[in-house]
């Protein structure tokens, strides 16, 4: 059973008041000291790979290694980044760095990564089509409109002959920059935690893989195509405020993130819908 809880911003702004407390007014620079290694380490997640992978960890791993570890479930991804920075969370567990790199510069954060663990494609998937050749003309496809993950999901169509994207077009890639468009795809650009329920409404929709999870797919068998897994720069990270890469607890949870343990119980778990990138 599942006893991570859920997080909003208000409760982890509420929790970072108690975290600056129980530190007796220490701050993050004594997280390597004796009472700030006998904290509980705390850490902001998806709820699915990402929450589940840190239960086991927490439930199997963490008390052999000397490690206290909270889960906080969050299912947005602005709060788990924002919760880091303010201090409500010592980590967090639900983005690639491409996602990581531009929410600093957008948002002024100097939130940094500490190692990968896992890859979750991206997927088109479907309640229409079973091929990507069959998407009719003037199809609606949504996908994404966070500024990486919609320029990996138009490079995901471009990959498959669907479109074409202008030279250069990088992972902040918009609909702006497709070029080639043979099918006149109609874009519909969203939350990606909406993407899921959108399927009902449109041709098909491109998918982050935890919220396809969530949503009781199954992406190694559902997707009408997938993104390979060989060469591609989009692992999940565990990620700190900078500054706290050195933290002792920090540096024990990435070691079990990579440890023989969570490597079987990804691939048992999830099937191929989320790989190991370690």
């Amino acid at each position: 059973m599942r006893n991570a809880v859920k997080l909003t911003a208000t409760t982890l702004t509420a929790g970072a008041l108690a975290l600056a407390a129980a530190a007796c007014g220490s701050d993050s620079s004594s997280s390597g000291s004796a009472a700030g290694a006998d904290r509980a380490l705390v850490v902001a997640a998806s709820p699915t790979p990402h929450a589940r992978i840190l239960d086991y960890v927490r439930d199997h791993l963490a008390a052999k290694a000397g490690l206290k570890l909270e889960v906080k479930e969050v299912t947005d991804y602005v709060t788990p980044n924002t919760a880091v920075q303010d201090g409500s969370a010592d980590a967090n567990f639900f983005q690639h760095r491409p996602y990581l790199d531009d929410f600093d510069k957008q948002r002024g954060t100097d939130v940094v990564a500490v190692e990968s663990v896992h890859l979750e494609p991206l997927g088109l998937y479907s309640k229409k089509v079973r091929k990507v050749a069959d998407l009719p003309a003037g199809a609606t496809v949504a996908v994404p409109n966070d500024a990486t993950n919609e320029g990996r999901a138009l490079r995901l169509l471009a990959d498959n002959g669907v479109i074409t994207l202008r030279a250069g077009a990088g992972t902040t890639a918009t609909v702006r920059d497709v070029t080639g468009n043979p099918k006149n795809l109609r874009w519909k650009e969203l939350e990606a935690a909406q993407l899921p329920r959108s399927l009902g409404d449109v041709d098909a929709a491109v998918v982050n893989g935890n919220y396809a999870l969530d949503a009781g797919l199954r992406p190694a068998t559902d997707a009408v195509v997938l993104e390979k897994a060989e060469g591609n720069p989009y692992a999940n990270i565990l990620a700190v405020k900078k500054g706290n890469e050195n933290d002792p607890r920090v540096r024990k949870l990435a070691e079990l993130l990579h440890s023989p343990e969570v490597r079987k119980y990804i691939q048992d778990t999830f099937q191929g819908s989320v790989v190991p990138a370690f």
